[in-house]
């Protein structure tokens, strides 16, 4: 599906694969997974010691994922277009990666890994 197509998205069923493919690129993986760390331990600092980490959470999270889109992977990131969608996504992908599972999705969405 093409970036002009982008917006025809029913279900969260279809976005998946093209998010995957959209993310397509090792290194834009590994720098969402670095700013989805970063973003997770801020929200944790911010509940345990200093609440101001808090507003650091979307730009640990969204800097680093941005920057693979537009440097690495020279594609619009999904969030602009389906905000809810691309974070579900974002922490699903991080999840699969983390227990060792991402592998057989990428394959299903057509990405090399």
């Amino acid at each position: 599906m093409s970036e002009n197509t982008q917006d025809k998205f029913t279900n969260y069923t279809e976005f998946w694969p093209y998010y995957l493919r959209e993310h397509s690129v090792s290194a834009t993986r590994a720098l969402h997974y670095l700013g989805t760390s970063l973003a997770l331990l801020s929200i944790a600092l911010g509940m345990i010691t200093e609440p101001a980490w808090l507003l650091a959470a979307p730009f640990m999270g969204y800097g680093f994922a941005w920057f693979a889109h537009f440097f690495v992977e020279h594609n619009k990131p999904a969030t602009l277009t389906y905000p809810a969608w691309s974070l579900y996504s974002d922490f699903r992908m991080f999840g699969l990666w983390l227990i060792g599972r991402l592998k057989p999705h990428l394959e299903a969405a057509g990405v090399n890994h």
